[in-house]
């Protein structure tokens, strides 16, 4: 990814910030594989504390249970799956009271320690709940860095949520 790239990234942020505050949209993030890097871009922007409610950084399983995912969802379906994210969108959507709820769960470039037999480098989940669920699935290319792989995900995030809103 190249800096040019990474700019285009932020301004489309800042894009959907303004959108957002334009149409009283609230939202929150719960973030695993991007560690608040949705949160981050969206902060960006002056004026968003009128939109984003909170945001969650949930990098353990037991973080994600804590917050309001369901330790059967991880177990019956493991910590990187559509499911996992769908419950995280709507878990972190509930616990802030949002309009807007994005779960975002993956493995950013090298296999998971704490889940190795469902780890895949490269391959991310997440969710987008507004109005109605919905989950993704995408597999990234080898980036240079994990700042790369959470910037190349945001994207994809954002692509996605300017289709539904």
């Amino acid at each position: 990814m190249t800096d040019l790239e990474e700019k285009k990234i932020r301004e489309e942020y800042a894009d959907l910030t303004r959108l957002l505050i334009s149409r009283n949209l609230s939202i929150t993030t719960m973030e695993s594989a991007t560690s608040g890097q949705i949160a981050s871009l969206i902060t960006d922007t002056e004026g968003s504390s009128a939109i984003i409610k909170g945001a969650l950084v949930t990098y353990s399983n037991s973080a994600k249970i804590q917050m309001g995912v369901p330790a059967e969802v991880i177990e019956k379906y493991s910590v990187y799956s559509k499911e996992t994210a769908l419950a995280m969108s709507a878990a972190c959507k509930r616990v802030f009271g949002a309009h807007i709820g994005i779960g975002v769960t993956g493995t950013m470039g090298n296999i998971d320690p704490a889940n190795p037999e469902s780890s895949v480098p490269g391959q991310v989940y997440f969710a987008i709940d507004y109005k109605e669920p919905h989950a993704y699935f995408y597999e990234l290319p080898p980036q240079t860095s994990r700042f790369h792989y959470k910037l190349a995900v945001a994207e994809l995030v954002l692509q996605e949520l300017m289709e539904i809103i």
